[in-house]
């Protein structure tokens, strides 16, 4: 008799129902695992033989042989193991009725003794098997959290092989587990913890540019000498990002998921993603890692923000990386076994210093750089990456003077500025309610030709300044969408002059 048991396999995003088929016969012992399995699943006949057998179980001395179908698709990882050990155990009889095992996925890694290790990608295996109408899904207690955010299907935790023989064998009643109330994650602030606009003095232009930047998605690069209050400012910008949706919480919870970021105390991401990166980090290490391309930094960022401090010490290779996520929204990694396509729609927070001793804008300070070295550091940033930045910011040193008066002023905290942003970010998610987007900066030319409506004076006015500064039709569309974003701060249905002209004063003159 052949018995079969469910799985799931992921590769990149991408979900597949794993049909395990256990056969057990005479002949000489062997344990034969086939269908494209990794090192991983081929160890898992090592942890079974101890497993089984802790269990009060055993693996026959037989010819068993199991197959992993579809074969075309790579198996990977130690999460196969439970789903195995329920296939011998059917097939030895241990197990009487299979008809809580026709509706339900198994997923687990074996200890020796028979107890139940976590294991990754459980989020998107979770949403695959509700799509396939299985009714349950079996799960390490490690998993449970990440698991049961999924509704209308029962998830139900296992401790270790034994409990499950007796729940199969309707020994032990099983109890789902309760749905995962996404509220009750929700970061709570605590006082002092964060990082505040109130507390960086002056700096009123950038304050606002992040603003802008914050509602919703526009990539914005700020320049300043050591000191200005750059890193500063980036990191309370983490503090004014709308919260996420229910949707949008689960979609970047599954690349946590599978990059293995995700644990029992995280089983979901609450809070808008904000990924530094340091300057000495490797290209692959920034779109994806490992033979299996794991998704990283850029789509660890996806929904929001990805910074990169003292941009041009990054090598140049590293930062034309970002040039087609940048624009497509998406990254495409290639290994020899397969290609994996991840989501990257993030907003790109950039610093930098205006020379490689900083100081070149610097008022007090002298800089002691050649116009061959300004000129051969700026240059590790291409026109194509320039041309793909919103918003150009200039963070000035601060002079000793408006430390003082700073003292005596009560500056807007970074709590009154996240509100007005989630009031921008509300409306726009009303504008894109029927179509698959949800900002401004992921606007295309159909939706900027509906959305991005100007009087004829605006239109004279953006048309003049796209000929004067010398800017592109990438330049264009990318004023007119900031343009709208920022009469949605103002609460305006349209865009008027005043809006045109504050795009404007955030781009940069293409010398080129």
């Amino acid at each position: 008799m052949i018995s079969f048991v469910h799985a799931i396999t992921v590769n990149g995003l991408d979900s597949t129902i794993v049909d395990i088929e256990v056969d057990i016969n005479q002949g000489l012992p062997a344990f034969t695992i086939v269908g494209l399995p990794d090192q991983w699943v081929q160890e898992s006949k090592e942890r079974l033989r101890s497993a089984l057998k802790s269990s009060w179980a055993r693996i026959p001395p037989s010819r068993i042989t199991v197959n992993l179908a579809p074969a075309n698709i790579k198996k990977s990882g130690p999460s196969f193991d439970l789903a195995i050990a329920i296939g011998i155990l059917l097939d030895q009889g241990n197990i009487e009725n299979d008809d809580i095992v026709k509706d339900s996925i198994f997923l687990g890694e074996l200890s020796l003794d028979g107890r139940l290790r976590a294991v990754s990608w459980i989020l998107p295996a979770t949403i695959w098997a509700k799509e396939k109408w299985f009714k349950r899904i079996f799960v390490p207690l490690g998993n449970t959290k990440e698991a049961s955010i999924i509704p209308d299907i029962e998830v139900i935790w296992v401790s270790n092989l034994k409990d499950l023989i007796s729940i199969l064998n309707k020994e032990t009643p099983y109890i789902a587990e309760a749905l995962l109330d996404l509220s009750s994650l929700q970061e709570e602030i605590i006082p002092g913890t964060q990082h505040d606009f109130s507390q960086v003095i002056g700096q009123k232009f950038a304050k606002r540019a992040l603003e802008i930047a914050a509602a919703w998605g526009h990539n914005i690069l700020m320049e300043g000498p050591p000191g200005s209050g750059k890193t500063m400012l980036a990191k309370s910008f983490s503090w004014i990002l709308p919260k996420l949706s229910i949707n949008e919480a689960i979609e970047i919870s599954k690349i946590y998921s599978v990059s293995w970021l995700l644990t029992e105390e995280i089983p979901i991401i609450s809070k808008r993603p904000f990924r530094s990166i340091h300057h000495t980090a490797s290209s692959t290490s920034i779109i994806g890692w490992g033979r299996n391309a794991r998704p990283w930094e850029i789509s660890l960022a996806h929904k929001w923000v990805l910074f990169l401090d003292e941009i041009l010490e990054f090598p140049k290779t590293v930062l034309e990386v970002l040039r087609q996520p940048l624009e497509d929204g998406e990254i495409t990694v290639t290994r020899v076994n397969a290609s994996y396509k991840y989501p990257a729609k993030f907003s790109l927070l950039w610093a930098m210093n205006p020379c490689p001793c900083g100081y070149l804008t610097d008022p007090d300070k002298e800089c002691i750089c050649s116009p061959n070295q300004i000129s051969t550091y700026r240059s590790r940033l291409s026109g194509p990456l320039i041309d793909r930045i919103d918003m150009f910011i200039e963070v000035p040193k601060v002079p000793t003077k408006d430390f003082k008066a700073s003292a005596k002023q009560d500056a807007e905290n970074s709590e009154v500025i996240a509100l007005r942003v989630q009031q921008a970010r509300d409306i726009q998610a009303q504008r894109f309610q029927d179509i698959s987007m949800s900002s401004n900066a992921e606007m295309n030319p159909k939706e900027i030709k509906k959305y991005c409506v100007l009087d004829t004076e605006s239109e004279w006015v953006l048309a003049s300044a796209v000929q004067t500064m010398n800017l592109s039709a990438r330049s264009y569309y990318r004023i007119l969408k900031l343009a709208r974003t920022i009469a949605d701060l103002e609460k305006s249905t349209t865009i008027e002059l005043s809006h045109i002209l504050e795009s404007l004063s955030y781009r940069k003159k293409d010398e080129s």
